[in-house]
C-alpha cells in the first residue's frame, strides 16, 4: 500500500478500501451541536470508517483554564488509538464534513506521537459524496492493536509561549476568521481578541470553494509570502482551541514547508487568565 502523510483524494482512498492496513476515521463535528457527528455517522459514512468524538476522544478534561479542546494525556490517546487498531503498520485516513479542520486535528495528534502514515481526506465527506462513492451504515468491528507512542512533534504550552512570545522563533499565526482575530463577532469564547504579536491566516484561505485544498503551487506561494523569509520552524499555529490551527499546519506540511508547531490551548486557554495581555 502506498503511504500518505498529508492529503489523500477521494478516489485514492476508494481504491484502498478493504485493505487490512487501512484505518479510516470519521471525525465530523459541530461546535454548536456535539451530537451532529454521531448522527451523521449513523446516517451514512465511508465504508469501514470508525467514529471518534472531537470532544472526548481528541480532547482531554476541561479545567476552565486549559482551553476548550485541551490535549488528552498521552496514555489516554494511546489507549484510544490502540482500541481503534492503530499500530506502526497502519495507514490512517481521517475525514470530516469537508473543511479538513477536525480531521487535521487527528492528523496532527498522530504526528505528535510519532505516527507519520496519517492523512486527511481532501474535501472530506463532501468530496466523497460528490465523487459518487459508496456510503455505508454498517458499524465495523474494531480489532485492537498496540499503539506505541514516539513523541516527536512537541506542542508549545502556555508557559513556554508566555515566556518567549515576541521572539522570532515564536511567531504566532492565528487560523480563526479575520473578524474574530480583530476582536469582532466573537460568539464562541467569552473574551474577544488575539494573542499580541499574532498574524492572521484564516484556515479558509487554504481552501477552494469546494473545500478541497488549493493546488500546491498556489498554496506554497501564499504561505511563503506569509513567512516573509522566515523558517517554517519559527511558526507557532494558534486558533480558538487548537483545532482549526491544524489546518494551517497541514497546509504547510503538504507543500513542503515543514517544522512549524502548534499551541494547542490557543486563544481559549490564553484568554482564560485575565493577567495575560490581549490585542484587538
Amino acid at each position: 500500500m502506498k503511504n500518505f502523510q498529508t492529503l489523500i483524494s477521494a478516489r485514492e482512498l476508494a481504491a484502498m478500501l478493504g485493505d487490512s492496513q487501512l484505518i479510516v476515521v470519521d471525525v465530523r463535528h459541530d461546535l454548536g451541536d456535539h451530537q451532529l457527528g454521531p448522527r451523521k455517522y449513523a446516517e451514512g459514512h465511508i465504508p469501514g470508517a470508525h467514529f471518534l468524538s472531537v470532544e472526548t476522544d481528541l480532547a482531554g478534561p476541561h479545567t476552565g483554564k486549559n482551553g476548550r479542546h485541551p490535549l488528552p494525556s498521552v496514555d489516554a490517546f494511546v489507549a484510544t488509538m490502540s482500541a481503534l487498531g492503530v499500530d506502526a503498520t497502519k495507514q490512517v485516513v481521517a475525514y470530516d464534513s469537508g473543511t479538513s479542520t477536525y480531521s487535521a486535528r487527528l492528523w496532527w495528534m498522530l504526528r505528535w506521537l510519532g505516527h507519520r502514515n496519517a492523512a486527511v481526506l481532501d474535501g472530506g465527506f463532501r468530496a466523497w459524496e460528490a465523487a459518487g462513492l459508496p456510503i455505508s451504515t454498517d458499524i465495523p468491528v474494531r480489532k485492537p492493536a498496540q499503539f506505541v507512542p514516539k513523541v516527536s512533534d512537541s506542542p508549545v504550552d502556555v508557559d513556554t509561549l508566555a515566556q518567549h512570545r515576541g521572539e522570532p522563533d515564536f511567531t504566532l499565526v492565528d487560523a480563526r476568521g479575520a473578524d474574530r482575530f480583530r476582536g469582532e463577532n466573537e460568539t464562541i469564547d467569552p473574551v474577544a481578541g488575539h494573542i499580541p504579536g499574532s498574524v492572521s491566516r484564516p484556515f479558509t484561505t487554504n481552501l477552494n470553494k469546494d473545500q478541497t485544498f488549493k493546488d500546491s503551487a498556489t498554496l506554497r506561494a501564499e504561505l511563503e509570502q506569509m513567512l516573509a523569509g522566515m523558517n517554517p520552524g519559527q511558526i507557532v499555529h494558534t486558533c480558538g482551541s487548537g483545532v482549526t490551527a491544524c489546518n494551517n499546519l497541514l497546509a504547510m506540511e503538504h507543500v513542503g514547508l515543514r517544522g512549524s508547531r502548534l499551541y494547542p490551548g490557543s486563544w481559549s486557554e490564553w484568554s482564560s487568565d485575565p493577567a495575560r495581555p490581549i490585542a484587538k
